[in-house]
């Protein structure tokens, strides 16, 4: 289908010097009377069968093409809806056809559903788009899980996200930085619900339009919007166990002169988890071994709301605006229960509480304004992007520590309020210019934060009872970040190869102030002012051994910025025994990164392949020291984790996608990707260098069973790790899913289990010259949900069609 709107879009621009007619009409949903954007109308050759001019509909469904006197063989087609033939058209004059409908293509229908259900793979010059929509393994779940489910992302226990194993990705929302995204941090997408993802864009060689943050790549996440016409919707409830509550509304309304879109929902879940360290100490002068056992009890209520108006001016352009906030009321409590040994003998035992609860709001304003040039090349185009974004964020932490053994006696109490408020404003705009078969695009981006950290610390006398203000630990951290970026790349294609060359340009301030509550206690300044300028050069090149084979080689710089929490010198209060210090030393790194990949279509076999290669200086690594301190109730020692620059890494690797669909009722798709990364640098007279590989797959298959019951399986295994301080165990995982349409196909009913054999479990060991860490650690516990979803005036397969421009990115080579 969209081949042969891309052949009708290539002979548009041709001109004959035979008169010709003009040939019209209106293409619409013959069930449901509205217009059919982007069908193709094609007039073929009687003789050959070969198109001789075509067109695609616009916005109201009206097409306009020119003929030159003749007889013809005509088709108008769209995605899911069968075809229309007017076979030997005769035209002499200018004709109009008047109003054809389209009728659903019954034999394909339930296909068309099966695509819709299961991860999908669209491959383009420098990504791959994943429709994860409607995944139904993930449904009542979160961004976290969605993205768990996409071929070269991984989500580790913590909730941390990867690609290609390396933890250093740029997440962007519907192409731009976002409070959505949590300005860096990934906590939100734990929060947020999967059903407002339409798809994924895995974008591992970025082009220079994209921003050069993110060593690993790119993940950009497109949320919904949907593009037909009238008023239509759905209402999704989900209920689970552990507590997985919610309730999520789309709405959308669409005439020919605006687009009004809303989303709503509210979830109350509840993740339970469990954590176990053994820690021992051969040359520890009070305890020998430290045994640690935690229990998670997380729990949060969020309410989501994005909501916009895009207002069409004329055919060639519109504006949007959209506003995007999230409320969150989050309660986590850990239990710690700590047994110190020595020489094998239980000396004591210590519990630890610690109760957080979090408000956590984040707001967007956003501004788009776009206007086309060109009738016939819809590509020639300028947007203009205006953000603003905040987040306000407020934790208070009780923490109380009594001991259990030999006697029961308090060992500690400390309150902690930390408050985290952040501003960013994004500046864009982007012009885009076909020439020929080639194409110009040039770009401007600013991105502007300021953030402020207040960490205070009290911790109650136990001699006096009093609370009293912790002076080493306490502390206001402001940090801004603004970055500003011009760029400009062109593209072209000669015969069977294609290629992609831009340059991108970008300033990077970094600074920070940190005021400590006694500044008198500390004999040095951990203020920083940064400054960085870098030029990113990107290649992609395409080369087609056939009309379904393609080779691609791209090249491209980029860079890792710290974030705040790696630059803040004050340490984390989450332990009094093992914690996270931020280094206010810490330089961006860079990287050079090559990409080779392979790629085949048969009539029910797609392989996807690639090979890449990673090398980055002063790269970042999380080490572990003693600190040489103590605790002042207890006397253990105290451990600190810090991030350091090390000198090189190398990271290479290779990845394969096969997506095989042998049946109607079967459609699988299996992912592998093995890698491997050597460290080399040292840090206080250490040597950190190390060699590291690992890999992990993935498998997922979709089957239909009898009354149209669909059964989705997912299966992830990652093999073992490694660093320079700690070894990490595989882990394997099954996740399996059923659904039914129900009430005419307007509803669908789904049932889910994640993580069947509670097997998602992160097993290290760590050795270092002081101590051996032996750990386990759950971040949730096995889930189980059930989903209902209502759709009104939206047949299912409106939810799998990509109308419009939902994907018009301006990439040349899409």
């Amino acid at each position: 289908m969209y081949k042969k709107i891309f052949i009708i879009l290539a002979f548009l621009p041709i001109v004959g010097f035979a008169q010709k007619y003009e040939l019209t009409g209106k293409v619409i949903d013959g069930s449901m009377d509205f217009p059919l954007e982007y069908a193709s109308v094609s007039a073929k050759s009687i003789e050959d069968g070969s198109i001789v001019n075509g067109g695609v509909t616009n916005q109201k469904g009206v097409f306009s093409i020119q003929l030159e006197e003749g007889t013809y063989d005509l088709e108008i087609e769209y995605i899911s809806f069968g075809v229309k033939e007017i076979k030997n058209f005769k035209i002499n004059k200018n004709t109009d056809l008047g109003t054809i409908k389209l009728g659903t293509k019954a034999d394909s229908l339930d296909e068309v559903t099966v695509v819709a259900e299961t991860t999908q793979v669209e491959v383009r010059l420098d990504k791959k788009i994943y429709n994860v929509g409607k995944d139904l393994t993930t449904a009542g779940g979160t961004v976290s899980d969605a993205l768990g489910n996409v071929p070269s992302v991984t989500v580790d226990i913590d909730g941390g996200i990867s690609l290609r194993g390396n933890s250093n990705v740029r997440i962007l929302i519907n192409g731009k930085p976002s409070s959505v995204a949590g300005f860096g941090s990934q906590d939100v997408f734990q929060q947020l619900p999967a059903e407002a993802i339409e798809s994924v864009e895995v974008i591992t060689s970025p082009s220079a339009r994209y921003d050069a943050e993110g060593t690993g790549g790119i993940i950009n996440i497109i949320l919904k919007r949907e593009k037909t016409l009238g008023f239509n919707g759905s209402v999704r409830g989900t209920v689970g166990s552990p507590r997985n509550t919610g309730i999520y509304t789309d709405v959308n309304l669409r005439s020919d002169d605006f687009n009004i879109f809303n989303s709503l929902g509210f979830s109350d879940r509840r993740r339970p988890g469990n954590a176990i360290f053994d820690n021992r100490y051969p040359n520890g002068q009070n305890f020998d071994r430290i045994l640690e056992t935690r229990e998670y009890d997380r729990s949060g209520e969020n309410f989501n709301l994005n909501t916009g108006v895009e207002y069409f001016i004329d055919d060639m352009s519109s504006v949007t605006g959209s506003f995007f906030m999230r409320l969150g009321d989050d309660q986590d409590i850990t239990t710690n229960d700590n047994r110190r040994f020595a020489s094998g003998t239980e000396q004591s035992t210590t519990r630890r509480i610690e109760d957080e609860r979090e408000d956590d709001k984040r707001l967007q304003y956003s501004f788009n304004y776009e206007k086309r040039f060109d009738k016939e090349n819809r590509d020639h185009k300028l947007t203009a992007d205006l953000q603003y974004s905040s987040s306000d964020e407020t934790k208070n932490s009780f923490i109380e520590e009594n001991q259990i053994i030999p006697s029961s006696a308090a060992v500690a109490y400390q309150e902690v309020l930390e408050t985290e408020d952040e501003s960013s404003y994004l500046i864009q705009a982007d012009y885009v210019k076909p020439i020929g078969d080639a194409q110009f695009e040039a770009g401007f981006r600013g991105d502007y934060s300021d953030q402020t950290q207040g960490f205070l610390v009290s911790r109650r006398n136990l001699n006096t009872g009093n609370l009293e203000i912790d002076e080493n630990v306490s502390s206001d951290f402001d940090f801004k970040q603004n970055v500003t970026a011009v760029y400009t790349q062109y593209g072209d294609k000669f015969g069977d190869f294609s290629f992609l060359l831009g340059l991108r340009y970008e300033n990077t301030q970094l600074k920070g102030n940190t005021t400590p509550r006694v500044p008198e206690n500390f004999d040095r300044s951990f203020d920083f002012d940064k400054n960085f300028d870098g030029l990113f050069p990107t290649v992609n090149l395409v080369y087609e051994l056939g009309e379904e084979e393609n080779v691609t080689l791209g090249y491209n710089r980029r860079i890792n910025r710290p974030r705040s929490w790696y630059l803040n010198p004050f340490p984390s209060q989450s332990s009094r025994t093992n914690v996270f210090q931020g280094n206010p030393d810490l330089n961006p790194s860079f990287a050079n990164a090559f990409d080779l990949g392979y790629l085949k279509r048969w009539e029910k076999f797609t392989l996807t392949s690639s090979v890449y290669f990673q090398k980055e200086t002063d790269a970042f690594e999380r080490v572990q020291r003693d600190t040489g301190r103590d605790t002042e109730e207890d006397n253990i020692d105290i451990i600190e984790n810090i991030p350091i620059n090390l000198s090189t890494e190398q990271r290479y690797g290779a990845e394969l996608g096969i997506l095989y669909n042998p049946a109607d009722w079967l459609r699988t798709n299996l992912s592998f990707n093995y890698f491997k990364f050597e460290t080399d640098g040292s840090f206080e007279g250490i040597d950190y260098g190390a060699s590291n590989e690992s890999y992990f797959g993935r498998f997922s298959s979709n089957v239909i069973l009898p009354w149209k019951i669909q059964w989705q399986t997912n299966a992830f295994y990652r093999g073992p790790r490694q660093n320079a301080q700690t070894e990490t165990d595989p882990i394997a995982s099954l996740d399996l899913a059923f659904s039914k349409d129900i009430l005419n196909e307007n509803a669908t009913i789904s049932l889910n289990v994640r993580d069947v054999f509670n097997s998602r479990r992160r097993d290290q060991f760590t050795v270092t010259d002081n101590f051996t860490s032996n750990s386990s650690f759950q971040w949730r516990e096995r889930q189980i949900t059930a989903t209902l979803v209502y759709r009104f005036n939206q047949q299912k397969r409106d939810q799998n069609r990509r109308g419009g421009d939902s994907d018009d990115d301006g990439e040349y080579g899409g």
